[in-house]
């Protein structure tokens, strides 16, 4: 029968149908144990006897065994008191009473063999009972374990089976007996992940086949070996199949309850990922049959799952959680505290709880008692949980070992046992032993934690190298570090995982982002303040606001500050003042709401650095009178805050360059002397002061000498200070001359002692842009090596956002005549604030002049003219810019004289003579000015040249440009027309075009959407057909109830012989091979003619890949025996009776005319069977608490420099 959702079936929906609401069902377990019985005495009268009590028994059973014996009591007097006493759970009594009456019995072996079958029954209940390994102090020969008893039950069956191995119950208890052998299989660690280890397969094969015998001889009715089978299809890991089993015996026997077919189909669909089915089921177990200890731990277990996917903080996840212990798992404790799944939730919720003594007793509980390898792996990890949280190292690893070998170790194992000890390697700075730990999981099963772990483990490398005087290569484990931590963020957006993004993990991506690319640093610390606003309560959250901007505004105050202030940072650091402000000004008042909140935490120092961070976005954004208020607010806090000093000083000196300014520098410099800041603000302002007169011999330079004194005096590795003297032998070389070898020598050694300065400034800082910028300008000024120096300029840019690196890169790609690439250059360098440079203004008209040259374009002269237009504007005073725009009109003047009539226009022509006139005019008055850019023989040379042969150069071509207009008008004006209707035409027709295509898509969209709807009604239509001929053509077999495809049995013949085979698990297997006598095919049953058409021929249905059926009937015989069984199958159903349980649920048979073979048919189920981790697991594994942290970022990044005491003006 095909597997069904939550049993629902002609018997009912988990027994709904068979079981009235609210009804509960009494277990039929021992329900035919009469309350008393009546002993026959023997004597001469036959009537006498003796009534015993059940109900009351005695707690020594030797009184009852004697009478028993002295009596001659047949064999059911003995069972029915055994019986008696296991109803009580005295099972000791009830085996002391088996053996004793195995003794006494006469009659024959045969009499013997309910006997030793019950015993084995009870060997069985015993083991399950009894512990896994030996108890503290008890010798392990002497100890009961599990093993013991099972080697008992071995006997016991074996000695059965010598008797009859066809009798029926021994099938079904070989087959319970082989499901405990196997769940007590040490794993393997030579399987694959996932895979069943070999041995343990073949036992449950074994059990397999004990069960479908069985079956097969109570004719389907036995639902104890139904279930039975779909047990060690469950171990198999074969749940579909399980869950049709489970159904089945429901379907069959919906009022059985102990054991509870709905435990077992909650079971599959959880593994098979149908969750909400598992409860309903687990639930209508625990509806039935209030009692069952394996319900409520199993419906604990959902809801603690359920909880694991909601935040910890959250309301619902306290609720699912208190339901899940309280509701469902302390009521199972209450019950019954041994039942090692129960005790291992209730571990885990004690750890979670620090309550470690309770933690250790129910670990060590639930791993003695479990029968199932993951519920003593589970108590390991537990114990090795607590070890660890005791600072108990060497004992967690221990626990964790055994945690992961209990699951298989090596590639195998249990992943949190695993990672634990990865994080008891990073306790004990076992940094190495903790990668390789790690690293092996990742590969193994791509582990989010262990990514996280791993990732922080790599990053931390990282920081603690750039905090340390030692600077070493630390790329790769940055990548790493990056590798690993995005990878964790990947996983974050993929919806099946359901993972909870961790702050940890992005604030330690914005530090490592921090220095190269704060873009990305930046959207890390975007997202975690998106977690921050998801972890705000309700109450804090504003109501009704206007609008989204205003509800994050009010929401940021009560984020951390830090992160706010970081935030701001790196908006200020990409110039967006705007939202540098906002997020600055709200940290404040997140600072303020903190510390009502905490009132023993100190704020101070975060307002202090916030507000210093706020002054600097004033400066940033012009507004020096609030810059200077939020200084001055610091220093009456703190006086003694040289930073704020410094920034007012530096604002003074804009403000008023001439008294206030100069006078608040020297006081600064003379109370701070020592601060290197402000020695480096000093140096600057000495540069300014001494620009226009600088000396001739350098060492007598006021600013050189305050860097050396810093450098000799103060702190010898101070970077701006040896920037500062490289940028003055820079501009010292720059201007000296080079007319002779010795002075370019001389000169060239100058640019030497400059680049010096620079490499040492790079050898302290590698990656200084502004020395790497130093060094590449002495390249080009020197060495004219504009390759290399251009590399490092596009690093630079990377890097500094100041116009000055724009204006090199222009430099140097006019110099290599990539004028484009110049030209965006200069503008982006205007762009930055910057609009108003008339030297960034004149580069740009000498590039468009060069670029005109070079294509001869009349327009790019026409740009080169207004650029060097805009450059004598701004700065009027600059006698070079008149030079410059005069020259480039005569050049303008030149290339419009040069172009062909055809080329050109009459206005252009006039233009270059007016612009003409003017360049006459300026070259005539700079020839005039004492300090000409030229010779001034040579600028009046030049303005002589365009008075009398430019001009009338020009004056012709303006005669020649008329005539040639007023002869070509028509021409021109037909051509001029023609050329618009060709471009009209052409737009028409790419609007049509377009209509048309439109269309056509539209069309074609419709055309497929119809087609689509009439595939789906052929489909729907077809497979109802199908549903209709495969239904018509079923049938249901007589012997197993199953529905299969009607078939003519096949003929068959010839005999077999017997054959003995002996079993692995130490049960021989006692084999009958032969085919069934073959049978003429009947004739016409309804007076058909005999001549109608052959039937088709039907294949039997069989899953591809699967083992075949097996023709054998098996049944089982001791090792040591030589003796055979002699009776089959069908002596065997004749003996059954009352021995076989459920014979009154069979179901409605539908037996056909003709005989047939019993194939199972594979239905479609909508749920599609889904492939899980856990092997042989009586149920989910409880859930457990996360790992301890492995991370701590308090996304506290260091504070917005000040740029070493300047602005972007220094």
């Amino acid at each position: 029968m095909a597997a069904v959702i939550n049993g629902h079936t002609n018997g009912g929906t988990n027994g709904y149908d068979a079981v009235s609401p609210g009804q509960r069902i009494i277990s039929k377990r021992f329900s035919d144990i009469p309350s008393a019985i009546d002993i026959p005495i023997q004597g001469d009268d036959d009537d006498q006897a003796v009534e015993i009590n059940l109900n009351v028994l005695f707690d020594d059973p030797t009184e009852l065994c004697t009478l028993l014996e002295n009596e001659g009591a047949a064999r059911t007097y003995w069972m029915t008191v055994s019986l008696a006493y296991a109803k009580q759970h005295k099972v000791d009594h009830a085996i002391e009473m088996l053996l004793k009456g195995g003794q006494a019995v006469r009659g024959g072996q045969k009499e013997k063999l309910s006997l030793l079958t019950c015993l084995c029954w009870m060997y069985l209940w015993k083991s399950r009972e009894a512990p896994r390994v030996p108890p503290e102090g008890a010798l392990v020969s002497e100890a009961k374990t599990k093993e013991y008893y099972l080697q008992l039950s071995t006997s016991t069956l074996n000695e059965a089976l010598r008797i009859n191995p066809s009798f029926p119950p021994l099938f079904l208890a070989r087959g319970v007996l082989l499901l405990l052998k196997a769940s007590l299989q040490p794993p393997s660690k030579s399987a694959a992940p996932g895979a069943i280890d070999t041995e343990k397969a073949e036992i449950l094969r074994s059990g397999l086949r004990s069960f479908e015998d069985a079956i097969r001889v109570s004719q389907g009715r036995n639902m104890l070996a139904v279930m039975g089978k779909s047990r060690a299809l469950y171990s198999l890991g074969k749940f579909a199949e399980a869950l049709e089993g489970y159904q089945d015996a429901l379907h069959k026997m919906p009022d059985l309850v102990d054991p509870d077919p709905r435990i077992g189909i909650g079971c599959c669909f959880w593994q098979l990922g149908f969750k909400e089915d598992a409860k309903a089921a687990w639930e209508r177990a625990l509806e039935l049959s209030p009692g069952s200890k394996i319900a409520n731990v199993l419906l604990g277990l959902f809801y603690l799952d359920a909880s694991a996917h909601v935040p910890t903080n959250s309301p619902e996840f306290i609720r699912l959680y208190k339901k899940a212990m309280i509701e469902y798992v302390q009521n199972a404790f209450k019950a019954d505290k041994g039942v090692p799944l129960m005790c291992a939730t209730f571990a885990g919720y004690f750890l979670s709880r620090k309550d470690l003594k309770n933690v250790n007793t129910l670990a060590h509980r639930a791993i003695q008692y479990t029968d199932v390898n993951a519920i003593a792996s589970d108590g390991w990890y537990l114990l090795a949980r607590k070890e660890h949280y005791e600072d108990h190292y060497e004992t967690a690893a221990d626990y964790y070992r055994r945690a992961d070998e209990a699951r298989g170790g090596a590639d195998r194992g249990y992943l949190p046992a695993k990672f634990g000890a990865a994080q008891l390697s990073v306790l004990k700075s076992d940094f190495g032993e903790a990668k390789l730990r790690l690293e092996k999981i990742i590969q193994q099963s791509k582990n989010v934690e262990a990514m996280i772990l791993l990732g922080t483990l790599y990053a931390e490398e990282v920081f603690t190298n750039q905090e340390s005087g030692v600077k070493e290569d630390k790329s790769t484990e940055f990548k790493k570090a990056v590798g690993y931590l995005e990878n964790v963020r990947t996983a974050w957006k993929d919806p099946k995982k359901n993972l909870i993004p961790d702050a940890s993990v992005l604030l330690n991506l914005a530090r490592l982002y921090e220095a190269d690319q704060p873009e990305r640093s930046l959207q890390c610390l975007q997202q975690v303040e998106q977690l921050e606003f998801d972890q705000v309560s309700e109450d804090e959250k504003p109501q009704n606001p206007e609008d989204d901007a205003e509800f994050k505004h009010t929401l940021r105050k009560s984020l951390p500050p830090q992160l706010l202030n970081n935030m701001g940072c790196f908006y200020y650091q990409g110039e967006k003042y705007d939202q540098a402000r906002e997020m600055f000004e709200v940290a404040l008042s997140a600072c303020i709401k903190v510390g009502e909140k905490q009132e023993d935490m100190d704020t101070d120092a975060l307002v202090t650095t916030i507000s210093f961070n706020l002054g600097r976005t004033y400066e940033a954004m012009g507004l020096l009178d609030e810059a200077s208020k939020v200084y001055e607010g610091l220093l009456a806090r703190h006086s003694d805050y040289t930073d704020a000093r410094t920034r007012l000083a530096y604002i003074a000196l804009r403000q008023n360059p001439t008294e206030d300014g100069p006078e608040a520098m020297k006081k600064l410099f003379q109370d701070s002397s020592a601060d290197l800041e402000v020695r480096a603000l000093y140096g600057w302002y000495l540069g300014r002061v001494h620009s226009r007169k600088r000396v001739g011999n350098i060492a007598e330079d006021a600013e050189l000498r305050h860097y050396k004194h810093t450098l000799q005096n103060y702190e010898k590795h101070d970077r701006y200070a040896l920037i500062g003297m490289g940028n003055l032998y820079l501009m010292t070389a720059r201007e000296m001359r080079r007319e002779t070898d010795q002075e370019k020598q001389k000169r060239s050694n100058m640019y030497i002692k400059a680049v010096e300065f620079f490499d040492k400034a790079l050898q302290l800082d590698p990656k200084n842009a502004y020395a790497a910028q130093g060094i590449a300008i002495a390249l080009v000024e020197d060495k004219k090596d504009f390759k290399t120096a251009l590399s490092i300029f596009i690093k630079v840019r990377d890097t500094v956002k100041d116009p000055s690196v724009y204006v090199n890169l222009g430099h140097i790609f006019a110099e290599l005549k990539q004028y484009s690439k110049a030209i965006e250059h200069y503008e982006a360098a205007l762009s930055k604030d910057r609009s108003h440079d008339s030297q960034i203004l004149a580069c740009l008209g000498r590039t468009w002049l060069s670029k005109g040259k070079a294509e001869k374009s009349l327009q790019a002269f026409k740009n080169a003219l207004d650029y060097s237009q805009k450059a004598l504007e701004i700065a009027p005073e600059q006698i070079h810019f008149k030079f410059n725009v005069a020259f480039v009109q005569i050049q303008l003047a030149t290339t419009v004289y040069n172009m062909p009539e055809a080329q050109r226009i009459l206005a252009e022509v006039e233009a270059a003579a007016a612009g003409l006139e003017e360049a006459i005019k300026s070259l005539d008055a700079i020839a005039q000015h004492p300090q000409t850019p030229y010779p001034k023989h040579d600028v009046e040379q030049r303005a002589n040249m365009a008075r009398n042969t430019m001009r009338k150069q020009l004056e012709r071509s303006i005669q020649a440009q008329k005539e040639y207009e007023e002869k070509n008008f028509e021409k021109l004006q037909a051509a001029r027309q023609a050329r618009e209707a060709e471009l009209k035409k052409r737009e028409e027709m790419r609007l049509a075009a377009e209509k048309a295509e439109r269309d056509r898509k539209l069309k074609i969209a419709e055309e497929r959407q119809k087609i689509a709807e009439r595939d789906r009604e052929l489909a729907e239509l077809r497979a109802e057909e199908d549903r209709i001929r495969e239904a018509a053509e079923m049938t249901t077999d007589s012997e197993t109830g199953e529905k299969v495809k009607r078939k003519k049995k096949p003929r068959a013949g010839g005999a077999g012989g017997k054959r003995k085979k002996k079993n692995e698990d130490g049960i021989t297997d006692d084999d009958e091979s032969g085919a069934e006598p073959k049978r003429r095919s009947r004739g016409n049953r309804s007076g058909g003619d005999s001549d109608s058409e052959k039937p088709k021929k039907k294949r039997k249905l069989a899953k591809k890949g699967t083992e075949k059926p097996s023709k054998f009937k098996s049944s089982e015989i001791v090792v040591e025996s030589d003796s055979e069984g002699d009776d089959g199958a069908a002596e065997a159903a004749k003996e059954m009776g009352a021995d076989v349980f459920g014979d009154e649920a069979t179901g409605d048979m539908d037996v056909d005319d003709e005989d047939t073979v019993a194939v199972p048919t594979k239905r479609k189920n909508r749920r599609a069977m889904i492939d899980s981790d856990d092997e042989d697991e009586e149920a989910p594994a409880p859930a457990r608490d996360d790992s301890p942290a492995t991370a701590n970022g308090d996304g506290d990044t260091p504070m917005a420099d000040s740029n070493s005491g300047g602005s972007d003006d220094e």
